[in-house]
């Protein structure tokens, strides 16, 4: 198939609907898993993650919070159809994340394997949103913005930004936990930079 071909692709409101779900249930499972881990994380998920350990809030609802004042650039850079999505997703990854532990238990799990498994969930679920138009909001809308106003890939600029919320880290976790917890974050990172091509897969 030419790559002209893909491009007059669509996804509908059921397509958006299950990518959309998808995207969220599967960053909130790798989200469950980074905290069942103890580990640390980069984007806003992983401000709202510092923030919930150092105050005991819940990360749902702090995440929820903190991503606002992200939907002003997001509005002024995609439309209001992307925000809107945007915040579909951050209101479910939120609600997962205070739902599913009623459901859902880890047991023990190697750190190397938990690191992989965060990243491969989370990079996942972040390029099913990516795809569908839609993101968890924060430095995922900063990273597309600036991804399609330059060329520079969202993912390392998410990932210049969790280099430094690492370096925060390490004044609430020990150097090992942010080891691996960096490990993570590199798996994620790397997935979204070589898989969210627009010159492969472009829908609107």
């Amino acid at each position: 198939m030419q790559n002209s071909d893909i491009t007059t692709q669509t996804h509908g409101f059921v397509d958006d609907l299950q990518g959309i779900t998808f995207g969220s249930f599967m960053s909130s499972v790798g989200v469950l898993l980074l905290t069942h881990m103890g580990f640390v994380t980069g984007q806003t998920a992983g401000l709202a993650l510092l923030i919930s350990y150092a105050t005991g809030w819940s990360f749902g609802l702090v995440f929820f919070v903190i991503n606002i004042p992200f939907y002003w650039l997001g509005w002024k850079r995609f439309g209001t159809r992307f925000v809107a999505k945007s915040f579909v997703a951050v209101a479910m990854l939120s609600a997962m994340t205070i739902i599913l532990p009623n459901y859902l238990e880890f047991g023990r799990i190697h750190p190397a394997v938990a690191a992989a498994l965060i990243g491969c969930m989370c990079g996942a679920g972040l390029l099913a949103l990516f795809r569908h138009g839609s993101s968890l909001g924060g430095v995922g809308i900063v990273g597309l913005y600036i991804q399609d106003a330059t060329g520079f890939k969202a993912g390392w600029v998410q990932l210049i930004f969790d280099a430094a919320l690492f370096l925060i880290a390490l004044t609430l976790r020990d150097p090992m936990t942010i080891a691996w917890s960096f490990l993570g974050a590199v798996v994620l990172n790397m997935t979204i930079a070589i898989n969210h091509r627009r010159d492969r897969y472009i829908v609107q």
